[in-house]
């Protein structure tokens, strides 16, 4: 339980009255063996996280596995949530830092030129790990390959689950090759907006509004690519973006007949599972891996599509349609 954030003498303490349940305090160091302070302080903190409970005066008693497992995750997990958003907000230390390195007459780079290929990559995956609101992306390619999924399938589902919002143009004859027009599909179904136009030639990719990457030649991409955060530039490159999103069109749900789908995703059909199986949304949420926002709305979606007007008579049609 040490994942939980439970230490040993804590998890020993609670696996104890799991199996002798009221048992007197008092005996409970002898027992155990452990020093009778420290025995004390994993009461206390047990008690306090609702794994153990008293159930007298000098008698406790342990919380059922399930619900106490549950408490720790869900405290585990808005720690994990606060320091990683501790680790996030930190960016604001690089402007601070540049000023300090200019004060010593070494001016940071506001446009970056990235020659290797690794180098790239790399500093992709930095900026998407770091990207606290949204991620835009413009992308020439008609096929994915294999490789290429599973290396951005981790850090796109990381960026959904954050909150942070994705926005990605494609040509449309990606959606002529099946496992990249499963991924797209995949994406949009976890909260991504991914839209295709006719014909896509530029690449373009911006993190938080704040720091553009580009080819350094469009035409021939071996050349490297630029990685600026001049606040002109951006812009510049923000304004190419929203007039490409502007043209293109929005995902077409399709089936694999190529018409109009009314059934769910297999997404979709594992949240309508969950909703029926779990009590709480943050269960579900965390068991499929997607954000709590993320799954109330493909429930309002699934309930849209069943014409339900709540979440039993959701339930109820999807099983009647064999969905579930």
């Amino acid at each position: 339980m040490s994942g939980l954030g439970i230490t040993a003498a804590q998890e020993a303490v609670y696996r104890h009255f799991l199996r002798n349940p009221h048992t007197s305090e008092d005996e409970i160091h002898t027992l155990l063996g452990l020093p009778r302070q420290e025995v004390g302080e994993s009461v206390l903190r047990l008690c306090a996280l609702g794994v153990l409970n008293r159930t007298g005066p000098d008698a406790l008693a342990a919380a059922d596995p399930e619900t106490a497992v549950d408490r720790l995750t869900d405290l585990r997990l808005r720690e994990l949530h606060e320091e990683l958003a501790r680790v996030t907000q930190s960016r604001h230390l690089v402007a601070e830092l540049r000023q300090e390195q200019a004060r010593d007459g070494v001016a940071a780079p506001c446009v970056e030129r990235l020659a290797d290929v690794e180098l790239i990559r790399a500093r992709i995956d930095d900026l998407a790990f770091f990207a606290r609101e949204e991620i835009l992306s413009v992308e020439p390619y008609g096929e994915l390959t294999p490789e290429n999924i599973a290396h951005a399938r981790p850090l796109d589902q990381r960026c959904l689950r954050r909150g942070v919002r994705i926005r990605s143009v494609l040509p449309r004859t990606a959606l002529d090759h099946p496992p990249t027009a499963g991924y797209l599909r995949e994406l949009a179904s976890q909260g991504a907006l991914i839209r295709v136009a006719p014909s896509v030639t530029e690449r373009i990719l911006v993190y938080d509004r704040s720091t553009a990457l580009v080819p350094a030649d469009p035409d021939d991409t071996t050349r490297g690519a630029l990685l600026a955060r001049e606040d002109g530039l951006v812009a510049n490159v923000l304004a190419l973006f929203e007039k490409i999103w502007s043209e293109a069109e929005p995902l077409p749900p399709q089936d694999d007949d190529g018409g109009a789908t009314d059934h769910p995703t297999e997404l979709e059909q594992r949240v309508l599972a969950s909703m029926c199986r779990v009590s709480k949304d943050e269960i579900g949420a965390r068991e499929l891996g997607i954000s709590v926002r993320t799954y109330r709305r493909h429930i309002a979606d699934l309930m849209q599509l069943l014409g339900a007007a709540g979440r039993p008579q959701a339930a109820l049609l999807a099983r009647e349609r064999g969905w579930i």
